[in-house]
């Protein structure tokens, strides 16, 4: 990121979820009007003496700022954000609208202790009480319910983002002579502890078991075993497609349209996985050298398979990762449901980890993106909001964008991977520069007073008045000649370090040795106050 200019407020701090100790931390926070440091995941919270104690200070509870894992955050104003003027908001609006749906229905705190909880209800309600038509309006809306957070990785100073669409396939109700590859829904057998088989969708992460007898579970079928046929024959084929080569895309993309022989369209969407990690079939080309890594797209995986059809099923075992899918009632001109429930915007949905984020989230992401061909760099500054999530979607500045259904979609998806830039749209219940306010200020120093009478100090005078050792001086070799002096000496099991004496000095003045420092005193027992008016220091937060 780009220096600010000199300014009189302090510089915002920038600080990851293992940064330091919450001391320290706490130590080094500048609580500005528009920065402040994230504190340690690991750092303690108050006591319920000293939130007391702050509470009655500030007029108000203490609000720990937000935690995300791995991640760091930076507050920004609205005039901070590169690109935020040049955007339409409008269509964002609408998708954040539609995401708001199942939000405003929920009336329990989210099962799973994400950092921003429930606290998209409150801008929910607002949107769908507000009739916003105009960009203007729509803008306004998002300055006034959020606060901007410029987020990645802990070191890092720009996220990434891929492209993902929705597959359009030929393929047949029945098995033909051209139509011979099955695309399954889940099996009877699959089972994802926590879950029912009664469960709408299953988790894409995680252990998935087959059961053998009554007790018995053992790791689902891998790609490679279920291509071979260990769950043919069971009635569980949706349809039937051209090649495999269309089902692993589908696979990938996690939904699809599948036009039949009539010209009826079969809306299919993921349903569950077997168990294992996706491997991307790019990276095994990439460490081959088969593919240069500057050359990969889905295209070029699509060549190199059509072209190669026995390499090509060698190439689809290594990702022993296998999606089934499960039939959706939408027409063909209806847009993918993503993974929070509601329809995707082509151009303004995002898939995001889930682990990390909330459904509905807005994120204004700004990059040099490859939208009109390989080698052009388009700038992309726009308005999203996260629908979705992948199971190769890993981070808190991570994201796949969607870009509809159809084959040009789908060259503009295949081409993405690029560095952008991450804001956050944080509901502003949990702005950080507000709740930074109310944290507890570092212990104060201690004055000159307190620390002269120290037992450090005593011990320091003490050393010096010290004579040092005999076996520790340095003899001259010749008395009736100058000796040159050697470099300092240091008994490393006192670390104590001596100077010898300088040529022709009749005697060594030696040097106050090094003295180690004391145990940190309790925080419990303040030193007592010393003459003057001083006041001992707050005990530790």
């Amino acid at each position: 990121m780009a220096p600010r200019a000199a300014s009189k407020r302090p510089a915002r701090r920038r600080v990851g979820v293992h940064a330091a100790s919450a001391v320290a931390l706490i130590a080094a926070v500048v609580f500005a009007d528009n920065g402040w440091a994230q504190p340690s995941s690991e750092a303690p919270k108050p006591s319920a003496a000293e939130t007391t104690t702050h509470t009655a200070t500030h007029r108000r509870p203490m609000e720990w700022p937000l935690e995300f894992p791995g991640s760091q955050y930076t507050p920004l104003n609205w005039r901070e954000v590169a690109g935020w003027s040049d955007d339409d908001p409008l269509p964002a609006f609408k998708t954040f609208r539609a995401s708001c749906k199942p939000i405003a229905a929920q009336t329990a705190p989210l099962a799973d202790a994400k950092a921003l909880g429930s606290s998209l209800r409150d801008p929910c309600l607002a949107a769908r009480a507000e009739d916003i038509s105009d960009s203007a309006k729509a803008r306004a809306f998002f300055e006034r319910q959020f606060v901007p957070l410029l987020i990645s990785r802990v070191g890092e100073d720009a996220g990434f983002v891929t492209g993902y669409y929705e597959p359009i396939v030929d393929g047949s109700r029945v098995q033909t002579d051209v139509y011979t590859v099955p695309v399954y829904r889940r099996p009877s057998n699959l089972f994802v502890r926590g879950y029912s088989q009664a469960s709408a969708g299953m988790p894409n992460k995680g252990q998935v078991f087959r059961k053998i007898g009554r007790r018995k579970l053992v790791p689902y079928y891998d790609r490679g075993e279920i291509e071979d046929g260990a769950i043919a024959g069971r009635g569980l084929e949706v349809v039937w497609l051209k090649s495999e080569t269309d089902l692993l895309f589908m696979q990938i993309q996690g939904s699809a349209r599948v036009r039949l022989e009539d010209g009826s369209m079969v809306r299919l969407n993921y349903d569950a996985h077997n168990g294992y990690p996706y491997t991307p079939v790019g990276r095994v080309l990439i460490e081959r050298n088969i593919v240069p890594r500057e050359q990969m797209s889905m295209q070029r995986i699509r060549e190199y398979m059509e072209q190669n059809p026995d390499a090509a099923k060698e190439l689809r075992r290594q990702n022993r990762s296998y999606v089934f899918f499960r039939e959706v009632g939408l027409s063909a001109t209806d847009e993918a449901v993503g993974a929070q429930g509601v329809p995707l915007t082509a151009g303004r949905s995002i898939a995001v980890d889930k682990s990390l984020h909330v459904y509905g989230t807005p994120f204004f992401i700004a990059g040099e993106l490859p939208l009109e061909s390989e080698a052009s760099m388009t700038p992309f500054r726009r308005l999203m909001v996260a629908q979705d999530t992948g199971s190769a979607i890993i981070g808190p500045a991570r994201a796949d964008i969607y870009f509809g259904a159809g084959a040009e979609a789908g060259r503009v998806a295949g081409r993405l991977k690029n560095p952008a830039r991450f804001v956050m749209l944080l509901p502003k219940s949990l702005d950080p520069v507000a709740r930074g306010k109310t944290m507890p200020l570092p212990q104060a120093r201690p004055s000159a007073v307190i620390a002269r009478s120290s037992p450090h100090q005593d011990m320091v005078r003490e050393a010096a008045k010290e004579p040092v050792k005999e076996s520790l001086k340095e003899p001259a070799k010749e008395p009736a000649k100058a000796v040159a002096p050697e470099p300092p000496r240091r008994e490393a099991a006192k670390e104590t370090t001596v100077n010898p004496p300088a040529a022709a000095a009749p005697a060594a003045t030696p040097a106050a040795p090094t003295v180690p420092l004391p145990e940190q005193r309790p925080a419990s027992a303040p030193a007592p106050a010393a003459a003057g008016g001083d006041t001992p220091a707050r005990p530790r937060p």
